[in-house]
């Protein structure tokens, strides 16, 4: 043989016996698989009966109840407080009135009344009003409205 013939089978050789280690030594072939776990981690919610739908519905209504009331309520509060504070300037303005009055009186020479305003009675009071406690249809228009602010005098 050729060297050249002999060259050519050695190659073939060497790349025959690289290509068999290569087999060996390959896990894939020799049927061992690769194995891949996969362990899911997904939580199912727990059983919930239609009794326990309705006790959590009825709960998230009485929260968002007890918000609007509260959410009302300030509201109310502040509307009050309001009022509250305009009443107070009324009352500073009548007692402002009713000692400018009481002046003007005392230069006129007119005299103040020596009998104070006295509470009806019990019987005069529920022979006068109705079932809504009002004193008005039965008043007549001569009969003069006696005031209950603190410190403005009745004056007749």
């Amino acid at each position: 043989m050729k060297p050249e013939q002999k060259r050519g089978l050695l190659a073939v050789g060497v790349v025959f016996i690289v290509c068999l280690m290569a087999v060996c030594f390959s896990t894939s072939i020799q049927g061992d698989e690769k194995r891949i776990e996969i362990r899911p981690e997904i939580t199912l919610p727990a059983y919930r009966t239609d009794a326990g739908r309705a006790i959590d519905a009825y709960e998230r209504m009485m929260i968002r109840f007890m918000s609007l009331t509260e959410k009302n309520l300030t509201g109310m509060n502040t509307d009050v407080k309001g009022i509250a504070k305009k009443l107070v300037l009324i009352d500073d303005k009548l007692t402002e009135l009713s000692t400018r009055m009481a002046r003007v009186e005392e230069a006129l020479g007119i005299e103040q009344p020596t009998k104070g305003f006295e509470k009806p009675s019990k019987a005069e009071t529920s022979d006068n009003t109705d079932k809504a406690g009002s004193e008005r249809r039965n008043r007549t228009v001569t009969e003069p409205r006696a005031s209950t602010l603190p410190g403005v005098k009745a004056h007749r």
